[in-house]
């Protein structure tokens, strides 16, 4: 048997063990600053080999190539480091047989981030992201690996180009762990919950947390993981923090008892990143060997997501928008039409702030092209809200498209009793991961009857099985007709309701059919939608504006007992006491129609943030503009991302639509208004990750300041004469890796023994304030909002910029 199915028996059966970090003891072993680790699997083999072989001395199970930070935009010749690293670890996994060692013992492709945000948010396209990942996965499977591991991902739509490129070009298990912060976060807002239905869907065989955090503060995000994940759960985290004395905080010892409390709490692959040593893992193994071991439980939840949000589907009534939809909406359908997506941005905010919990996106006007728009509204609606989207077409290639850009796991809209439909549809739900919506038609149309329609929801049923889609990913639309051509109409639709709400099954509905052709059409809408929330209704699209509507939506919740508190009711009620009319139920302060400069700034509309400016700047001083629409818009932004209210895509948007107002601005401001003394930023030698850096750069601009930008991987000597040329006062260095923090700590030396009039500024992932003190830098940013306001404060002091 291939070790890749031997794996694969054992996943869920029993605890196993990965190894600890790479890096840490590289380190120890006279890895340089500004040196790449994994050069070393070609330098120094012999090294990595015997690293490799302390680990499987010290029990671990699966150890991780020496390949993670090796690809395709890194290194040209990728595929010889990929071979070599993977060489290693077989040679090591030889000599422990050979040393009379027992026990299956596996080799994983350690795959890490490629140090690039994706657009929108950065410049790196998301079908190149799948191909520099598959560069990797196809060399890693020639090379001889027994599964896929992708680690250390800050970004849940890097995680899935990456599982996308693993999935199309290998059979391998493949397991993905995150990086969460103190809160539980991505570092693009993604909660436990959002990754298990993400990861879930697209079919991994295990999910975990590493990195960043210590097991002490990580744990809570384990608890969560295993709550809501039914495949066995992956906990790899740091030795605590780095610490100021050199290493990390938490010892082998305390490391070792706290992953004893998670293989308790249910970790079913434990390790170590960051400071772990063989050591580490060797404790761990002797705390936890021993311990009973639970298989993960099977979880039944039905969950749609965006990039951040998470929607349990049945757990109350769910609200999904319609007003994105061409159908009698002649406004929606001429932007169709133009390619003009500004309008449809426009609803999407109008919709979240009116309380939808789902957006329906249907962009299908004959004519144009469907594909083609039904990527761009994905995208760009995706870019502006957090909202989980229900993509709604009846063209297969455009539904494969959206599936695959989107970001996060989507309601699908949807699959009929049709041999064609079934064989189009449920394979990219299967593939891409979705909860599809399966309408109770065939070839031969609607039955009239409920055992009928029944009959047809069980042959998609049984169709969805067959192609591995679980029960809980289907949501049955038992099909609302008009009463106007049939008064038995509604009757039929609410006793399906009914049935398959007893059988155990989700129901969905669109709800304004039912009154087609009829006056005060609302009025049989709203009623029509209480008595099918009586019959088990789980979801329902609707106008969310409609004041009615959410009326009933609020108080079935309250009343059915599914408003914990009346929390929801109470805050409705107070938005809304008059009744009538439209609806608002704020809940961000981001969803706002772009009305003023200010709004689309918060919003992130950039195309409505030019729009405004120049039609401003008829009236009004452009520095006045700027001080009293876009400054105070992102002072407002800045706060909202740091108390937790929104996420870093959105404070990007925010501050891409404000660097798209300045340049309109530029213009016309006097040349030494726009000039200023520039901010150097700069990755560390040795680190290629850009991710930090380049959100800082965005945030600097967006709030006016100059930035001279020198990438990534920079030797000290260039940063430190860019500074000098520019005459540059404050420079910011990052790093993500642990093996780079000594570059970081010889290049701050250098800019402070060359400019001591020059201040220094740090920032990454792997860094406290205390040990940025301890390298000798003069500020910590925590992230970019902190880099902002540094540059603020030395504004303040008289010390440009």
């Amino acid at each position: 048997m291939l070790s890749s199915q031997k794996l694969q028996n054992m996943l869920g059966k029993r605890r196993l063990m990965l190894d600890g970090g790479m890096g840490t003891v590289l380190i120890s072993r006279g890895l340089s600053a500004g040196e790449s680790s994994e050069s070393w699997s070609l330098s120094h083999p012999e090294v990595i080999e015997e690293i490799h072989l302390e680990y499987l001395r010290s029990g671990s199970d699966i150890i991780s190539a020496n390949s993670f930070g090796v690809n395709s935009l890194k290194y040209e010749n990728y595929s010889e480091y990929i071979s070599a690293a993977v060489e290693c670890a077989r040679r090591a996994r030889e000599r422990y047989y050979a040393e009379g060692g027992e026990g299956e013992k596996f080799i994983a492709l350690d795959i890490g981030p490629t140090g690039k945000m994706l657009k929108p948010l950065g410049e790196l396209e998301f079908e190149r992201c799948v191909e520099v990942f598959a560069d990797t996965v196809r060399e890693g499977v020639r090379a001889g690996c027994d599964l896929i591991f992708i680690e250390t991902m800050t970004d849940s739509y890097e995680t899935k180009a990456a599982v996308l490129a693993a999935k199309e070009n290998s059979s391998l298990p493949v397991f993905v762990s995150n990086v969460y912060d103190g809160s539980g976060k991505l570092m693009t807002g993604a909660t436990p919950e959002v990754m298990v239905a993400l990861l879930e869907g697209l079919g991994v065989d295990a999910i975990g947390a590493n990195c960043s955090l210590g097991p002490d503060r990580l744990l809570p995000t384990l608890e969560r993981l295993v709550s809501c994940a039914s495949v066995p759960v992956i906990f790899k985290p740091n030795a605590g923090l780095p610490s100021i004395s050199g290493g990390f905080d938490i010892d082998a010892e305390k490391f070792s008892s706290l992953m004893k409390r998670a293989a308790e709490l249910g970790a079913s692959l434990i390790g170590g990143c960051c400071g772990t040593t063989p050591e580490y893992i060797k404790r761990t193994y002797e705390k936890t060997v021993g311990l009973p071991y639970s298989e993960p439980k099977r979880k039944l939840s039905s969950v749609v997501t965006s990039y951040s949000r998470a929607v349990t589907l049945g757990k109350r009534p769910t609200v999904i928008g319609e007003r994105i939809n061409p159908t009698g909406k002649p406004k929606l359908r001429e932007a169709i039409k133009a390619g003009e997506l500004s309008y449809i941005l426009s609803e999407a905010i109008a919709e979240e702030n009116s309380g939808a919990d789902v957006l329906d996106v249907n962009v299908g006007v004959p004519g144009t092209p469907e594909v083609l728009m039904m990527k761009r509204a994905v995208a760009e609606i995706q870019a502006i809200t957090p909202l989980p989207l229900q993509i709604d077409t009846g063209n297969p290639e455009a539904l494969e498209a959206a599936m695959r850009i989107y970001n996060g796991k989507p309601l699908v809209n949807s699959v009929s009793g049709k041999r064609e439909s079934i064989d189009s549809v449920l394979p990219l739900v299967k593939k891409y991961g979705g909860v599809v919506v399966a309408l109770t038609m065939d070839e031969n149309g609607i039955p009239e009857t409920v055992e009928g329609r029944i009959e047809i929801a069980m042959k998609i049923l049984a169709a969805a099985r067959e192609y591995g889609i679980s029960d809980r990913d289907i949501i049955f639309d038992p099909l609302c007709m008009a009463v106007s051509s049939d008064k038995n109409a509604a009757k039929v639709t609410l006793q399906c309701v009914s049935e398959l709400h007893k059988r155990g099954y989700l129901t969905s509905l669109g709800v304004s059919n039912v009154s087609f052709g009829l006056p005060a059409r609302e009025k049989l809408n709203s009623t029509f939608l209480a008595l099918a929330l009586s019959k088990g209704l789980d979801a329902a699209i609707i106008n969310p504006h409609s004041a009615a509507m959410n009326d009933i939506i609020r108080a079935f919740t309250a009343l059915s007992g599914k408003d914990d508190g009346f929390a929801d009711y109470i805050s409705y009620a107070e938005a809304n006491p008059q009744g009538g009319g439209s609806v608002s139920v704020g809940r961000t302060d981001r969803a706002k129609t772009a009305e003023s400069l200010s709004d689309a700034v918060i919003t992130g509309l950039s195309e409505a943030a030019v729009a405004l400016c120049e039609s401003l700047l008829r009236e009004r001083e452009p520095l006045d503009i700027i001080n009293e629409e876009i400054i105070p818009a992102l002072d407002g932004v800045g706060r909202d991302f740091e108390s937790g209210k929104i996420y870093l895509p959105a404070l990007l948007m925010s501050a891409e639509a404000a660097s798209a107002a300045f340049s309109v601005i530029k213009n016309r401001l006097p040349k030494k208004e726009s000039e200023g003394v520039p901010i150097v930023l700069a990755t560390v030698k040795g680190d290629v990750h850009d991710i930090g850096k380049n959100i800082v750069k965005l945030l600097l601009e967006s709030h006016g300041a100059r930035v001279i930008d020198l990438g990534r991987d920079v030797d000290p000597e260039e940063i430190v004469r860019a500074a000098r040329e520019s005459g540059a006062r404050l420079v910011g260095l990052s790093a993500l890796m642990t093996t780079t923090v000594p570059m970081m700590e010889k290049t701050v030396a250098l800019i402070h023994e060359n400019l001591p009039d020059v201040k220094v500024m740090v920032g990454g992932a792997v860094l406290t304030e205390d040990y940025a003190r301890e390298i000798g830098a003069d500020y910590y940013a925590k992230d970019a909002m902190g880099a902002v306001k540094i540059n603020a404060e030395l504004k303040a002091q008289n010390l440009k910029p």
